[in-house]
């Protein structure tokens, strides 16, 4: 393609736009339409400030920035690739962190809930001493987790080595490595014997019936870190079941489940789930208290 008929920014923006569409791209990492993501991939591959697109719409590019550009622009239409994969880079709120194909995407509602440190359910935040994170993946959630609770160690799980070295990048960036262990470990197999006041998990609950149905975006992922069995709680049901005897008195199990509700109250539902309530509304994460679990 000749760069020739692109000079600014606002030119590479509706083409990404139109291409994208054409393309039938699936957005679910990050962004929710093709607008958004073109702007944050044209920003992120001309190292522009990603919260400012006006100023720089109509500024004329060299060519080797235009050649950039549409390099992106066609990884992301013809492969079909998450974005956060070509950019080694995904957000969740203000954190950013690094990922590649190793990992899952950085995704969770258990993210909005850690500014709040999961009120009113939890007690006293400041007493908060041991957290454990199973399924960690990147290990996001366990680094927030860990500046949300200062006085707080965080254990974070993953049963694949090639994901907690994409999470030894971030512990790292993060200047964690005091206050953050990462496990290799089969959920709670290798995990240390002590209580902990809140354990948190992502895991793989995708129902086989949707891994069917899943778009090339999230076939790009690793499966292992999606796949959760017939009904999506394979690993959930272990989780659950492991999760009474490793928690304080007044211990927390919170867990996000997706779009598998259904499949959840029917595994868990004698136990008394509590939902919390996230900006996709109240079916995605629920709550078990350790009364609950010790039944």
């Amino acid at each position: 393609m000749t760069t020739s008929i692109f000079t600014t920014p606002r030119d590479l923006l509706r083409y990404a736009v139109t291409r994208f569409n054409t393309a039938k791209l699936f957005f679910g990492h990050g962004s929710v339409e093709a607008l958004d993501e073109a702007a944050y991939l044209i920003l992120h591959t001309l190292k522009l400030p990603l919260d400012k697109l006006d100023p720089f719409l109509d500024a004329r590019l060299l060519p080797q920035e235009i050649d950039a550009v549409l390099a992106v622009i066609e990884r992301r239409a013809t492969d079909r690739v998450p974005a956060a994969y070509i950019t080694r880079e995904a957000w969740l709120g203000p954190y950013s962190f690094y990922v590649d194909e190793r990992a899952l995407v950085p995704r969770s509602f258990i993210a909005e809930l850690i500014p709040d440190y999961f009120s009113p359910w939890m007690v006293d935040p400041e007493a908060t001493t041991n957290v454990l994170e199973l399924c960690t993946g990147s290990g996001c959630l366990a680094i927030m987790l860990a500046e949300a609770f200062p006085n707080a160690h965080v254990d974070a799980v993953d049963i694949s080595r090639d994901a907690l070295d994409v999470a030894r990048i971030n512990v790292d960036t993060y200047k964690l490595q005091d206050r953050l262990a990462l496990i290799e470990s089969d959920l709670y197999a290798n995990v240390p014997d002590k209580k902990y006041d809140l354990i948190i998990t992502n895991p793989p609950y995708v129902n086989s019936g949707s891994m069917a149905k899943l778009p090339p975006e999230y076939l790009a992922e690793p499966q292992i870190a999606l796949e959760g069995g017939a009904d999506g709680m394979d690993l959930v049901r272990k989780i659950v079941a492991g999760a009474g005897e490793r928690l304080t008195d007044e211990g927390l199990l919170i867990v996000e489940i997706g779009n598998e509700r259904e499949f959840a109250e029917k595994a868990f539902g004698h136990l008394g789930l509590t939902w919390l309530t996230t900006s996709a509304g109240d079916d995605m994460v629920f709550l078990l208290t350790a009364d609950q679990l010790k039944l």
